[in-house]
């Protein structure tokens, strides 16, 4: 089986389902049926979401999966978001790179543990 069309191959417009079939029985259904919004995301947004889930949205472990740093795996997510329609706050954006970038910091020796959690505090 094939993944189902989202787009519109001629004018990249939104596709939406019309018909319906029981593959069991073959009973059918015609309509205008709404595929979601997961069947607005791209194959590699979907990819990221099918790794996050399965990863139980640890990001640590979504890194590990991926490959990426702390920050790829937020703008990624942060796009998945947006591409559902929902909004991405700015703050809590802000707030999470500067204790990633803390913990970091932490872990190369640049902070002493005293320092990292002063500046988490702040």
């Amino acid at each position: 089986m094939y993944p189902v069309p989202t787009e519109c191959p001629v004018c990249h417009d939104d596709l939406f389902a019309t018909r319906l079939v029981c593959r069991n029985c073959g009973t059918a259904l015609e309509g205008r049926f709404s595929m979601g919004r997961l069947f607005q995301l791209t194959p590699e947004q979907i990819y990221f979401v099918e790794t996050f889930i399965r990863c139980e949205g640890k990001i640590g472990r979504v890194q590990e999966a991926l490959g990426v740093s702390y920050p790829t795996v937020r703008s990624r997510l942060e796009e998945v978001v947006r591409a559902m329609g929902y909004e991405v706050s700015a703050q809590e954006e802000t707030d999470e790179i500067r204790r990633q970038e803390v913990l970091q910091r932490l872990a190369k020796g640049e902070f002493s543990a005293e320092e990292a959690l002063a500046r988490l505090q702040e």
